[in-house]
Parts: structure tokens; sequence; C-alpha cells
């Protein structure tokens, strides 16, 4: 009898997953790739589809089609619930459907989500930036906000809807507040008869006593004075303690609370890993750290367990940032040690001893407006003009597809080089969506208790 090919499975597909599925494209592996949603997203591009810059399909490629002939590798549709390893099964539901998947490797990139630091609730009224429903919702509420000012007569409530606050002063905190007011003072200028977009007020706000902490004080000095000549007032020191449908209360590092009047608010302040990382931090008595990322070795595995790889925003390894090129690399290095332990089994060889997992460091980038960034490549600091045509590059060479790349030269083109954004379509469905999804979801988990109660 023929022995059946090694199972790997991997959970996730976004840089993490898909890098790793795809490394693994020669290699004589079955390999299932289980996802929550159908296609790999270019998050840091996000902000660009709630400004309308670019369209969702930009940069959200079907993962069916990006893995399409690569014949070792099927793709699962499901949101993971559990993962077992003593009997080596992941266990994944789409809708009514439950699948249980069984795997010799297992390579966990779920990635992180949205972290309101224990104040949940506040996504409601301030929606975080993290996946392609995000952004359409802050899209609607973003244009939403100028057509209803149009609308009235009343003053307050006009400055209200004219105010938007972004919570966070990192890397996606800067480049939405800076896209926002280049909406409101180029683009939708003229646009509106009763009033002047202009006048709208975009507010950054964040705890920290910096901008941009990570890329140090000299850049990020830099990009806050970028932003306050585009008319952003940055406000540090700040930290949100309340947020509702009319606004938030902010308290001043002097312990003063003051409320900020807004109805579009943007939460980008935090990030917390996947919560399949405590899960598995409890089989394998592993540490994870205030984000919720899990502590693993210096090969990427679990304590104990060889054949069970963390990457990308999930795992705890030398502090190493929560960006796309170490989930990218991440996931390739586990995919070659896996490959390398089948072909020893495969030899009847002993299982290879593995060098630690090195991260390269390509430098961080963020945008501020058009030709308007700032780099940090090792030493070099760049700011300016050449700091963006470097940030455009580097993007459009992660961005997959030919077609998907060659729409965003031209959407850039128009936004860049002119006043026109080609993605300023709204619909009622994208922003109330997310509150009718909600309450889906509650009355489904209320039916599923009753009918557990009752039986």
């Amino acid at each position: 009898m023929t022995p059946s090919r090694h199972r790997v499975v991997v959970i996730g597909s976004g840089f993490g997953g898909l890098f790793s599925a795809k490394a693994l494209r020669r290699a004589d592996v079955e390999v299932t790739l289980i996802a929550r949603t159908t296609h790999h997203l270019f998050q840091p591009l996000l902000y660009q589809v709630a400004t309308g810059i670019l369209s969702e399909g930009e940069i959200a490629a079907p993962t069916r089609m990006i893995l399409k002939n690569q014949q070792n590798t099927t793709v699962v549709l499901g949101d993971v619930e559990t993962i077992d390893l003593s009997a080596r099964t992941v266990t994944s539901r789409h809708a009514a459907q439950t699948t249980v998947t069984e795997y010799d490797s297992l390579i966990v990139a779920a990635g992180a989500q949205q972290s309101y630091f224990g104040n949940n609730h506040f996504a409601e009224h301030a929606p975080g930036l993290k996946t392609v429903d995000d952004a359409l919702e802050l899209r609607g509420r973003i244009l939403s906000s100028f057509d209803r000012a149009e609308l009235t007569d009343d003053e307050d409530e006009r400055r209200r809807l004219l105010t938007f606050v972004v919570v966070g002063a990192g890397p996606t905190g800067v480049e939405m507040a800076g896209q926002i007011a280049e909406l409101a003072r180029h683009t939708m200028v003229g646009t509106y008869r009763n009033i002047d977009s202009r006048d709208a007020q975009v507010i950054l706000l964040d705890a920290a006593p910096a901008v941009l902490p990570p890329f140090g004080e000299k850049l990020g000095t830099a990009a806050a004075k970028s932003l306050s000549k585009r008319g952003v007032q940055v406000q540090l020191g700040a930290a949100v303690t309340s947020v509702d449908a009319e606004g938030l209360i902010v308290r001043d590092k002097d312990g003063s609370e003051r409320r900020i009047d807004a109805t579009c608010k943007v939460w980008s302040a935090g990030v917390a890993a996947s919560p399949l990382g405590a899960q598995l931090a409890a089989q394998t008595d592993s540490e994870i750290d205030r984000a919720g990322r899990i502590h693993v070795q210096p090969d990427l595995s679990l304590r104990g367990y060889r054949n069970v790889f963390v990457v990308g925003d999930m795992m705890n390894l030398d502090q190493l940032p929560g960006v796309a090129q170490v989930a990218i690399q991440t996931g390739r290095y586990a995919a070659q040690q896996i490959v390398a332990d089948a072909k020893a089994r495969a030899a009847g060889k002993l299982q290879p001893e593995r060098r630690p997992f090195v991260y390269t460091d390509k430098g961080s980038m963020a945008t501020i407006a058009r030709f308007q960034a700032v780099a940090k490549i090792g030493p070099i600091e760049l700011t300016g003009l050449i700091a963006w045509v470097l940030w455009l590059v580097v993007h459009l060479a992660y961005i997959v597809g030919f077609k998907s790349r060659l729409t965003t030269v031209l959407s850039w083109m128009a936004t860049f080089f002119g006043h026109n954004r080609g993605q300023l379509v709204i619909t009622e469905q994208q922003t109330v969506a997310r509150s009718a999804i909600g309450e889906l979801h509650t009355l489904q988990l209320q039916r599923s208790a009753d009918t557990a109660r009752a039986s």
C-alpha cells in the first residue's frame, strides 16, 4: 500500500499563511489552507479603500485563484474554533457546517484583530480597520458625514458631522488621518453647495507622547509636522475613556477630561492576536504577552510540539513587530522546516537540527499625504518625496496579481496627480451591515443556547 503524503494544515490566508502555503508548492506534501475569508488581503492598503482611492478588489485577491495551479493545495473556508494538539486535528465552522481536518504538521497564521483594550463596546461607534468590511463601512461613515452635514441647518450638528477623529497615531492612524484631510481639502472641494468640505476638522489622538513611536523621534516629529500643515490636529497624551454615537471622552495627561463631539470615529490604537494563541498556550503551558501573542521556540515551533509552528502577528519572539515582512519571512521559514522534516522521514533519517529563525529587517514606512511619507530602513531615515516614492514601489511589489498592480497604479495616478478618487460610491448596506450582522450572530448564539438547554 502506498503511504499517504505528509499532511500540512495552514490556518489563515494573510501574509503568513499564504506565503507558507506557496512555499510548499513543490513539496511532496498535501496542504490544506483554512481561512475565514475567501481572499488574501493586503492589509496595509485598507485605508486607501476606506478613503476612496482603491477598490477592495485591488487589494483582496481570491485565495482560490491565487492557489489555483498549486495542485497539492486545497482551500477550506471556515473559522477555526478548536485546535487539538494531542489529536492533531483542527475544527472549523462555516455557517452551519463543521469541518474536522487532521494534520501531521501545522502552521498557525491566524493574525491579529483590533484591540479596544477591554472596551469592545467602542467598536459599535469607532470601527477598526482590519478587514474589507471595516474599510467599506468606514468609507460609508466618512462620506455620509459630509452628505448629512450638507442637509442640516443646525450648526452644532454640522460641526459634529464634520469632525473626524482617528484614535491611534501608529502607521494606520497617521495614514487614515492624512487621507481624510486630503479628501476634505482637495477631493470634495466644490462638490457641495451648503457646506465647504475644507471646514472639516480631522483630529488624531494617542495616549502616547509621540507620533509613530517605532520610527523614532526624528521621523515621528516630521510626520506630526506634516500632518499639522495639512490641517490635522495632532493631540498626544490623550487617552480615550468613553465612546458613544455622538463623540468621545478624552483624558489628558494632566488627568483632566474633555469631550470631543464627532459622529465619525476611526479606531487604530491597538491590536490583539487571534484567540487561538491563548488556546494553544493552555495546551502547551506556554506564555502569552499582553497582546495575546504566544511565545515560540527559536525555530517558531511550540514547546513540546516540533510539528506545530506559529507565525506572523500571533507569535512572540524577540519582540518582532507585527508587520507584513515578519509574517512573510516566518511563514516561509516554517514551510522550509516542514519540507526538511518530511524529506528526512521519507529517507528514514533522523529529523535534522534546525537553525533559529533570523529576521531580515527591510524597513518601516508610512505615508502622510500625497508626495509625503516617512521611511526607516536600518540606520537610514527618509522623509518627503523620496520616502513616498519608495513606499509606492515597495507596496506595489507585494500586491498579488498583475491586473491588481496595474489598476492600483492607475488609481494612484488619478488620485495623487489630480484630485479624483475612483471609489467614492457608498451604500447603506456598507454602513449599517455590521450592526445587522452582529444582531444576527447574537440571535444565532441565543438559539444554539436554547437548543442545548432543551436537549
